[in-house]
């Protein structure tokens, strides 16, 4: 708003202003995003070498802090090639619809009391809207691309991503439950009054988010999308250049949204560990970005050191494991909202 009426005072047309200042708001978040994306490469990889005690990337740039950035000109640089039986529309579409939907989703993510870019009251809802559709990019790369690994891998996917999607929208409802309202930012201020969701009867909710954040972008130990013994390389086998490099930023993307989800929706999200001092002089969008790259280094470690899953321990473990204990979780939320609130959400 204040972008708007400062265009406006300029001579702009209102539509016209509002339409420039949204641009701009939207431009400068996507180019944070992009150095965010570059900086958590660089821990996964420092990370991933620290723990097989090696040094990772440290010759391009002071200790190897340039890079994320080598590899993306690298990508960029290389030639497209797209396989002569694909379907050439499909191929390339597919890439930026799975970028385009990771990006998205931070339109509604608080970073600090107020700082948002849509506020809006279903922003729960959205956030499950957009991730719901993800699946479709993968889909449509595996079968664009006109070679059996990769719609092998387009099919486990989309059954990977659908099963883990139900047990997260249970999670979320158990937290809704708490929190009384939609809106992200009112659930954090739900946590100021009553604590950290983490911290309380939901912290296997916690955890069932955590786990299902693997599955959901397919990291390990749930990388059986890019199993290299029999897929080779996944749905993407056949991308090569920019098109690899946005869904390679798309996947990094999502696992970012996703920390920031649950630092929302368990951890305070921008609410300092006790509200005094000295923890209240620290802004509160330092603390929303602190509880994200911890959340990262928790994904990090686990791909470090976790074993890969056989494809039917993962569906065992999302259909028989997590589906009925966050079933379970939303009816003891109930109850217990109702018994100790009577009933005021």
């Amino acid at each position: 708003m204040l972008l708007t009426h400062y265009f406006n005072t300029l001579g702009l047309p209102y539509n016209w202003a509002w339409t420039l200042s949204q641009v701009l708001v939207l431009g400068v978040c996507e180019f944070l995003a992009l150095l965010g994306v570059a900086a958590v490469i660089l821990l996964d990889r420092k990370i991933w070498a620290a723990v097989q005690m090696r040094r990772g990337p440290n010759v391009v740039g002071a200790f190897g802090l340039l890079q994320t950035i080598a590899d993306a000109f690298k990508f960029l640089l290389k030639e497209v090639i797209i396989p002569a039986g694909a379907n050439k529309v499909i191929f390339i579409l597919a890439p930026l619809v799975t970028a385009t939907l990771a990006f998205a989703g931070w339109a509604v993510i608080p970073f600090d009391n107020g700082w948002v870019v849509s506020n809006i009251n279903v922003g729960i809802l959205y956030l499950f809207a957009v991730s719901s559709l993800g699946v479709y990019g993968v889909i449509m790369a595996g079968w664009a691309s006109n070679s059996k690994y990769a719609f092998l891998s387009a099919l486990r996917a989309a059954a990977q991503m659908v099963s883990y999607e139900v047990s997260i929208g249970f999670v979320m409802i158990t937290v809704l439950l708490f929190a009384g309202s939609l809106n992200l930012s009112d659930i954090v201020r739900a946590q100021a009054q009553q604590g950290w969701f983490a911290f309380t009867i939901l912290f296997p909710m916690f955890v069932v988010f955590f786990v299902s954040t693997l599955a959901e972008t397919q990291r390990p130990p749930f990388d059986l999308l890019e199993a290299e013994s029999e897929l080779v390389a996944g749905f993407f086998v056949e991308y090569s250049s920019t098109p690899f490099l946005l869904f390679f930023l798309g996947e990094y993307v999502s696992i970012m949204l996703l920390c920031a989800l649950m630092s929302v929706l368990f951890l305070g999200g921008w609410l300092p560990p006790l509200q005094m001092w000295p923890f209240t002089l620290v802004p509160g969008v330092v603390w929303f970005f602190g509880k994200i790259m911890f959340l990262f280094f928790m994904i990090a470690m686990v791909k470090a050191f976790v074993p890969r899953y056989r494809y039917d321990q993962l569906m065992r473990l999302g259909w028989k494991v997590f589906l009925p204990l966050s079933l379970f979780w939303v009816v003891l939320s109930a109850g217990w909202i109702l018994y100790f609130h009577g009933g005021a959400h």
